[in-house]
């Protein structure tokens, strides 16, 4: 039950009388109702002490269309069904709400049409900032137009080609190489390649990676190794019937992700085959249920959460520097060797290798 001071004046308490009650200036007081971490805790303390006796109720909306900007950022991805953009949701909101911003996510299912609403929405919202991993085909004139509005962004995973931008992704290219690499090193000559249909910057560089890696120890790369597949389970199991069907199929392959790879390790499971003795599979993201599958998969994790978080705290500095240099972040590649590419009395050596 409100006591009758507050219930008195609910509604009518304004940001004068709240500063007056705790004994700070109306712009303490602002500062306090929009999260800033520039009021030392205490005075934050008394301020919503005051708040809670005099029954004020900060209309953030308003406020929020008188400043043009709110504490809101819009976060724009692609591919939900894919775990590792979950993963990265996850690190971006935790850096995000420390900072005392709330996120307001947009799945486009790679869709520009649901991409292009999403984004005006964004704007109307009067976000503080946009992270965008862009749809297959996004036009790079994306980065102009919501430059345009005013809203800072920092674009993850797909960078442009051309443009100052901010972005945060892994190395694709030095990835798919080391993962490569790492099969030649279990003695495969014929490797395949799993990626995805279409083209796309990621993509190109990820094949670069393992065509560097098979020209540096001169091994032969035959293009009907290189299986385009949509960078889905279903792609996996239709990229490793593929490669079983090929005269001298390779034994084994870098996959696009580690969602193709997991589609991969079905279809082996499906034909009586076990990745790590029959044929190995490499995957790329490092997204959690790698450990778990069966077998366990080996990886280039990226960390998906660490990545989401430095990619939030990109787009902060953005916010709070806007004419600073733009910022290029990319992961560290780091092999995480299990079953799927080793053979079982490797095991131990191998994890041996990674704990080094």
């Amino acid at each position: 039950m409100p006591s009758k001071r507050k219930a008195a004046r609910a509604g009518s308490v304004t940001i004068t009388d709240l500063a007056r009650e705790a004994g700070v200036s109306k712009s303490t007081v602002s500062l306090v109702l929009q999260a800033s971490p520039l009021i030392r805790p205490q005075t934050a303390a008394r301020v919503r002490e005051a708040a809670e006796r005099l029954g004020y109720v900060y209309n953030r909306r308003a406020a929020e269309l008188r400043l043009k900007s709110s504490n809101i950022i819009g976060v724009v991805i692609n591919d939900l069904a894919n775990p590792f953009f979950a993963e990265l949701l996850v690190g971006m909101e935790r850096r995000l709400a420390d900072a005392g911003y709330l996120c307001l996510m947009a799945h486009t299912d790679e869709r520009l049409d649901l991409q292009e609403r999403v984004l005006a929405s964004m704007r109307e919202h009067h976000a503080a900032g946009i992270i965008l991993c862009p749809a297959f085909d996004t036009p790079e004139s994306v980065q102009e137009t919501v430059g345009g509005w005013g809203i800072p962004l920092l674009v993850v995973i797909r960078p442009f080609a051309n443009g100052r931008f901010d972005f945060a992704r892994a190395d694709n290219e030095a990835e798919t190489r080391l993962a490569t690499e790492h099969l030649i090193a279990q003695g495969h000559k014929h490797i395949a390649f799993l990626g995805r249909a279409g083209a796309g910057l990621v993509y190109e560089r990820r094949l670069a990676g393992y065509s560097r890696a098979m020209k540096k120890h001169r091994l032969p790369i035959d293009p009907q190794w290189i299986i385009n597949v949509p960078p889905t389970r279903a792609g996996g199991r239709e990229g490793i019937r593929q490669v079983l069907e090929l005269r001298n199929p390779p034994k084994a392959a870098v996959c696009y992700n580690d969602v193709v790879a997991f589609g991969a390790l079905s279809a082996l499971g499906e034909r009586g085959l076990m990745a790590g003795r029959d044929f190995s599979l490499v995957g790329f993201d490092g997204v959690a249920a790698t450990e778990h599958s069966n077998p366990p998969l080996t990886t280039m994790d990226v960390e998906p959460a660490r990545l989401g978080e430095a990619a939030a705290g990109i787009l902060l500095r953005r916010i709070r520097e806007p004419k600073s240099a733009p910022v290029r972040y990319l992961a560290a590649p780091r092999l995480v060797v299990r079953q799927s590419s080793v053979k079982r009395e490797s095991n131990a050596e191998a994890q041996r290798e990674q704990r080094s």
